[in-house]
């Protein structure tokens, strides 16, 4: 197994005869609170600085748009987690520059923080390919607040189809375009379709939310097309049986508040829809760009640091990036996919390069440990490729829906979620179904009159 060269981390600076060594880590998402919880009983004074005070379980957000989980159910406060672990600190703050000659952090707030190792895993953000200005026609699903955002736009939309009397109108209220056919669109185009076919389908008396349209965009020649081509061609055929109306190779050229441009081919298409989903996409946070041009290091067109093996920056030893805002190519023909478990498995790593540096030695090349991936289409259904083996239907499903229990942070989340979707099985209820946000018929008047 190949080895990297042991790199001593105590400079003339900072030596550990004053103080332990202080390891900063900047994100409190899977890389970076997996890195935090790798440093427990380590003689090292951590520090896990993020904007929020939580941890967001992000591949569930999408079930909180559609109103099936409460955010609640996903997060877990940053200072719970790691409360026993005494050697961290946790601190609210936002990261805008650094000094890495000095090796110092810049805080949006004025404040500095000193460090001699520095773990960066700040993530990605929505990438909508040079027409940022869609976002707010179009908004995808990173935070919580997108998903509220979310939330709130497909229940108002069948509230307003609910009085609206031109048919037409009633018609686009009742369109939902998504954009993109990865996991993301293609588990919330599903949700979406379970949501009108099944769950609303009685609470309404003016409309028939079984007449609900679903078009699901994607750029590529097939949905999930990161999975098999023998898994993608079974979720196609699972997404058109749930009623959900699949484009391949089809772009969104146009955007506007009640319609979506297509084109395909030389065929372009306008599409009345009030509510249309981005999930086509994502890049580095803005913080890639910031360490670029303040260490040097390469970036890639999305944005993310060109890591050494090691994820150490070039020419900085001492500074890692990992997670989704990491161009890792050191692996396989690409980059390793920015999934959560890059992140984790990338997170322990570089703990564990920090902590054998300072006893001078060597660390093992790291090696991604692909487990297979994961992608559920609809209620009893979902993809399931483990690398060794694949397949489809409801056994999928429970694999999808175990895993994910699996992988959230505290106990009471998992006991949560596991009884929540057990409910909404056997009764068909989201019961997060809530329009968030003041003023909420009022706001969106204009919208009522178009």
């Amino acid at each position: 197994m190949v080895e990297t060269a042991p790199v001593r981390l105590d400079s003339a600076k900072t030596t550990a005869t004053t103080h332990p060594h202080r390891v900063v880590i900047v994100g409190g998402g899977f890389g970076g609170l997996y890195a935090a919880q790798s440093f427990k009983g380590s003689p090292v004074e951590v520090t896990l600085v993020d904007r929020r005070n939580f941890h967001l379980f992000q591949p569930l957000l999408y079930q909180v748009a559609i109103g099936g989980l409460s955010p609640g159910d996903i997060a877990s406060p940053l200072r719970s987690v790691l409360k026993r672990q005494k050697n961290t600190q946790v601190l609210l703050g936002e990261m805008t520059d650094i000094d890495a000659d000095q090796q110092v952090l810049h805080l949006k707030d004025g404040d500095t923080l000193p460090y001699d190792s520095l773990i960066l895993a700040t993530g990605s953000a929505h990438h909508y390919f040079g027409n940022d200005h869609w976002e707010s026609l179009a908004p995808s699903i990173k935070t919580i607040e997108d998903a509220l955002e979310v939330r709130r736009r497909i229940f108002l939309a069948f509230e307003k189809a609910e009085l609206e009397p031109d048919p037409d109108i009633r018609a686009a209220l009742l369109t939902f375009v998504v954009v993109g056919a990865g996991p993301t669109g293609v588990e919330l185009a599903g949700a979406i379709a379970d949501l009108a076919y099944n769950t609303l389908k009685k609470d309404f008396r003016s409309i028939d939310p079984t007449q609900t349209r679903i078009i699901l965009v994607e750029g590529m020649d097939r949905v999930l097309p990161p999975f098999d081509p023998s898994l993608s061609k079974r979720a196609a055929e699972d997404l058109e049986r749930l009623g959900i109306h699949v484009r391949t190779k089809t772009f969104v050229t146009a955007l506007e508040e009640d319609k979506v441009t297509v084109k395909s081919g030389d065929a372009e298409e306008t599409i009345r829809a009030h509510t249309v989903l981005w999930a086509a996409g994502v890049r580095a946070s803005s913080l890639g760009k910031v360490v670029a041009e303040k260490t040097g290091a390469p970036s890639d067109r999305a944005g993310r640091i060109m890591v050494e093996p090691d994820f150490s920056v070039p020419n900085h030893p001492n500074i890692f990036v990992i997670g989704d805002l990491a161009h890792y190519a050191h692996q396989g023909e690409r980059p390793l996919p920015g999934v959560a478990p890059v992140a984790m498995q990338g997170g322990k790593y570089v703990a564990r390069v920090i902590r054998d540096r300072l006893n001078n030695q060597s660390t093992p090349a790291f090696t991604y440990t692909d487990s297979g991936s994961l992608a559920i289409i609809g209620r009893s259904s979902a993809v399931v490729d483990l690398n060794w083996i694949k397949f489809t239907g409801f056994s999928a499903w429970i694999i999808w829906a175990l895993v994910h229990v699996m992988f959230l942070i505290e106990f009471d989340n998992k006991i949560i979620v596991m009884t929540q979707w057990m409910w909404n099985f056997f009764t068909r209820n989201q019961g997060a179904r809530l329009i968030t946000g003041r003023d909420v018929i009022k706001s969106d008047s204009a919208f009522m009159k178009q």
